[in-house]
């Protein structure tokens, strides 16, 4: 936890000597795709979610999932809502997200201490990042399918063993909870860590910078969770304060303000998770580096 701390410490000192004009342009950039992610989350468009929802009911219960119970409900819920935000955002991602991080990463990167390649200009650093990103979506697919994969044969098996479904449903659910939370949240670390890698690496995006990063990350997952912690719950809280504040009846010159200064601060929060992020693949690479070196040392003192 005092690593995270210090992780985060770090990070937010080098968002506020970049503030001006580094971040802020960044935040700017990324302010189109802050707009659609916060619209996509609120109640605007709750008619589509039901939609998806409906499928994604009908879905489970033919894969012989017990849809009734109160897991797969929300599972339900929670997938409806990523699938159609991912949906609705998806044009914004691949353009103004994938720019606003990118020139983010250089603002990290332009400092000596943290350099790791020439300075490019973000534009120069769009192909490895798109490519990245497209990975990063399909190896998130993965994951999720990966976790249903295994859901639906724990439930199959009780079925065919006639077990009692009673007994077994609750555990399978709070098993699957804790599964899907860890397999995805390392898989969404490892994604943003990607993203990093392909901007502050040479000749190093898509499939080798996913790999990169689970390689960074192996042995240090619980650092890095800790450490995306803070930006998951201002995200939360600023997607429950747009709905509060800007998905309700009654639209004005006052709520369209309102809309576009908590759209600039999830855009700034995207912006310092990104920085958080860079600084979290710098102690991962100083911590492999420490690791390497005593390896080498060790073999030199065996062979000696």
């Amino acid at each position: 936890m005092g690593k995270a701390m210090k992780i985060i410490r770090r990070s937010i000192h080098v968002f506020f000597k970049n503030y001006h004009p580094a971040a802020s342009a960044a935040a700017l950039l990324a302010l189109p795709y802050s707009v659609a992610a916060l619209l996509s989350h609120s109640s605007a468009i709750s008619s589509s979610s039901a939609a998806v929802s409906r499928r994604l009911h009908a879905i489970f219960e033919a894969s012989g999932f017990p849809a009734s119970s109160r897991f797969f409900s929300l599972l339900n819920l929670r997938l409806s809502q990523a699938v159609l935000a991912f949906a609705s955002t998806l044009p914004f991602s691949l353009t103004f997200l994938l720019l606003a991080k990118a020139h983010a990463i250089q603002a990290v990167n332009n400092n000596p201490p943290y350099r790791r390649r020439p300075p490019l200009s973000p534009l120069s650093l769009y192909p490895s990042l798109l490519s990245t990103y497209v990975f990063a979506a399909f190896a998130t697919l993965a994951a999720n399918a990966a976790i249903f994969s295994l859901l639906f044969l724990a439930f199959s098996t009780v079925e065919i063993l006639t077990l009692s479904p009673a007994n077994f449903t609750l555990a399978f659910s709070i098993l699957g909870i804790i599964l899907y939370s860890v397999l995805l949240t390392n898989t969404i670390i490892a994604c943003n860590m990607a993203i990093v890698i392909a901007c502050m690496e040479e000749r190093c995006s898509g499939c080798v910078a996913f790999l990169r990063a689970l390689v960074l990350i192996k042995g240090r997952a619980a650092t890095a969770i800790a450490v995306a912690l803070p930006a998951t719950l201002g995200r939360v809280a600023i997607e429950a304060l747009f709905r509060l504040r800007v998905a309700r009846p009654g639209f004005g010159a006052s709520t369209l303000c309102e809309g576009l200064l908590i759209g600039y601060m999830y855009s700034t929060l995207i912006v310092v998770d990104t920085v958080v992020t860079c600084m979290l693949y710098r102690s991962c690479v100083r911590s492999q580096s420490q690791y390497e070196g005593l390896e080498a040392e060790e073999k030199g003192a065996l062979h000696a």
